[in-house]
């Protein structure tokens, strides 16, 4: 199997490129030279799904790649506590620590979630935003108008699901998706996925799902002084979904984030880095060469 025979590599890469970080909820490689930018992987991955990025930005930029403890071989941090607030509060002591001066952070799905809610506890700290295919309240996507009672609801059943769950029925969660995969569009790309996703610590990633649903930072946007791109994909979900319905949900979760453009890719899956990381880069570096506070946006 393509997933278990990757997953050693994984496993070497993971020990053998990164640095322990003085926090242990997150180990770090820090590359490349200029303005300090923090990248941080979804659920269950490594740094390492950001290595195509680092490659493009590292000429100008100076990658902090983190990855999570518990996530895709890391060593877990514990079988208790909060994920994403711990790793918050731990990555706010870094930036602290290493004088790193309002550093651009591009999070993707779970760590576009953290990018939010650091920025939204610390706004003080963090340079402009870029948000890669996350939202603000994850429940709100799958039940439009859902409550804090039905968040609770979706979080306990998604944790205690997942926490159950099987190697295999994972592996098959992943690869198949309402319409192919959700994920991305390559199969290599998936194995990758798979891969990690298996080598990550089930508690660990449990106790995150269960986190992500119960949160609503919406109220919290407000709070936010950087500026944000948000990076939207709907593609994977087209049976359930269309570029309208991706611009009316996003449109609307971050309607109290001040100037936040959101810009909606047509062709890219979930991870947008993996399945059109061209368009990502120019929206990115498009965001960066003006990222003062403008009227929201939508468009392709």
């Amino acid at each position: 199997m393509k997933s278990i025979s990757f997953l050693s590599l994984v496993l070497a890469l993971v020990a053998g490129t990164s640095f322990a970080a003085d926090s242990s909820a997150f180990q770090v490689k820090v590359t490349g030279h200029g303005q300090p930018m923090i990248l941080i992987p979804g659920l269950a991955c490594p740094g390492a799904v950001w290595d195509t990025t680092v490659a493009h930005f590292s000429d100008h930029y100076e990658c902090h790649v983190i990855t999570l403890a518990g996530f895709a071989g890391s060593p877990a941090r514990s079988a208790t506590g909060p994920v994403v607030e711990t790793a918050r509060e731990e990555l706010t002591v870094y930036i602290r620590e290493h004088k790193l001066d309002h550093p651009i952070i591009v999070g993707h799905s779970l760590g576009g979630f953290l990018a939010l809610d650091l920025a939204a506890n610390h706004p003080e700290i963090p340079g402009p935003l870029v948000i890669v295919d996350s939202l603000p309240f994850l429940v709100g996507i799958m039940k439009p108008g859902a409550t804090a009672d039905d968040a609770k609801q979706f979080a306990a059943g998604a944790s205690s699901s997942f926490a159950q769950m099987k190697p295999e029925a994972y592996a098959q969660m992943i690869r198949v998706g309402p319409n192919g995969s959700t994920m991305a569009a390559s199969s290599v790309d998936l194995d990758r996925i798979i891969a990690w996703g298996l080598a990550s610590d089930p508690s660990t990633v449990s106790r995150a799902i269960g986190e992500l649903y119960r949160a609503d930072l919406r109220p919290s946007l407000p709070r936010i002084k950087a500026p944000a791109l948000v990076l939207a994909a709907w593609i994977g979900y087209a049976p359930y979904s269309s570029h309208a319905f991706a611009e009316q949900t996003y449109g609307g979760q971050y309607a109290d984030l001040k100037g936040v453009r959101v810009k909606i890719s047509d062709t890219a899956r979930h991870f947008i880095m993996l399945d059109d990381p061209q368009w990502m880069f120019t929206q990115i570096e498009n965001f960066l060469a003006t990222p003062a506070v403008n009227p929201v946006s939508s468009s392709p």
